[in-house]
C-alpha cells in the first residue's frame, strides 16, 4: 500500500498518545490503524527519519 500523502516523505510516524512508532513500509502494516492515527492529528515524525531516532525520543516500534 502507499503511504498517506501527508507523510509521503516519511517512513516512520509516531502516535503521540501512546508513544508507539509505525513503519509505513512494513508488509504487515494495518492501514486502518494508520488512517485513524492520521485523522486524529496526533502524529509525530522524526528527523532523521530512522527507527533509532524514534527510540531516542522515547517511542517504541509497534509489535505485530
Amino acid at each position: 500500500m502507499d503511504r498517506p500523502k501527508e507523510f509521503a516523505e516519511h517512513r516512520f510516524i509516531g502516535d503521540k498518545r501512546t508513544q508507539v512508532v509505525y513503519d509505513l513500509d512494513a508488509p504487515t502494516r494495518d492501514d486502518s490503524v494508520i488512517a485513524e492515527l492520521v485523522a486524529s492529528q496526533n502524529v509525530a515524525t522524526f528527523g532523521p527519519d530512522t527507527l533509532p531516532e524514534a527510540h531516542n525520543r522515547g517511542y517504541r516500534l509497534r509489535s505485530a
